[in-house]
């Protein structure tokens, strides 16, 4: 999934079911002049529709509401293959609603007492194709994704990868950004992201952070290396 296109800004959707909480969103997000909200909703499958329409570059989804709930509507997007990037927003600091939000194909998880200019921050790091995770669940998650591994499969699920794309792929797991592997493997950057990408492709994942939580899963990095915590914006 391509990035913002420089110059262009960002539009956004904003899905919750308390308008008091749209409007909020609304007003932080729209001093920036690089952030324009196209659209509001006020559950999962208004959300769903208004994204078919407008194609928002991000959508700052809510977990708990009527009629579809966030994290179902993060899935149908992804079926759909709706190119909008999701930030799913909740109070609950619940280990299963993050595991849950990436794998419906979430590209972020925050929570709604972060600041306002992590809020902002948040909404362009995801727009730029890179993703996050809220600090305080990051080291809970990657305990969670290394104690239920999958590394029984590790051969197998790795398989389609060349060496050199494992190596990237394990490199962006403990935190490195396209700059550091590049250097750390001797590498041009536009040769990183080509790799990565591939290994996106083959492995069919969405986005950097679902590449790390596919390494921790895997076994590929454990707990300690750098991790998830360095996508943090």
């Amino acid at each position: 999934m391509s990035a913002t296109p420089p110059g262009r800004g960002c539009d956004v959707l904003l899905v919750d079911d308390q308008e008091l909480v749209r409007t909020g969103f609304r007003l932080i997000l729209e001093t920036e002049p690089d952030l324009r909200v196209v659209g509001e909703a006020g559950d999962g499958a208004a959300a769903v529709d208004a994204a078919r329409r407008l194609r928002p570059d991000v959508i700052l989804m809510d977990v708990q509401m009527p009629v579809m709930d966030g994290i179902e509507a993060a899935r149908r997007l992804a079926e759909l293959e709706v190119p909008s990037k999701v930030v799913i927003l909740t109070t609950f600091e619940r280990d299963d609603l993050v595991v849950d939000a990436l794998r419906a194909g979430a590209s972020g998880f925050l929570l709604k007492n972060a600041p306002p200019e992590q809020l902002v921050e948040a909404v362009r790091t995801v727009a730029a194709g890179d993703a996050l995770l809220a600090p305080s669940v990051t080291r809970r998650l990657i305990e969670r994704f290394s104690s239920h591994g999958l590394v029984s499969r590790r051969d197998d699920l790795l398989a389609p990868l060349t060496n050199r794309e494992r190596e990237v792929l394990t490199l962006v797991a403990t935190g490195r950004s396209n700059a550091e592997v590049a250097a750390a493997l001797h590498l041009g950057e536009a040769t990183v992201k080509t790799h990565l990408s591939r290994t996106l492709q083959k492995l069919h994942l969405r986005d950097r952070v679902h590449a790390v939580v596919f390494a921790y899963e895997v076994g590929l990095v454990a707990p300690g290396t750098g991790a998830l915590k360095d996508l943090l914006p």
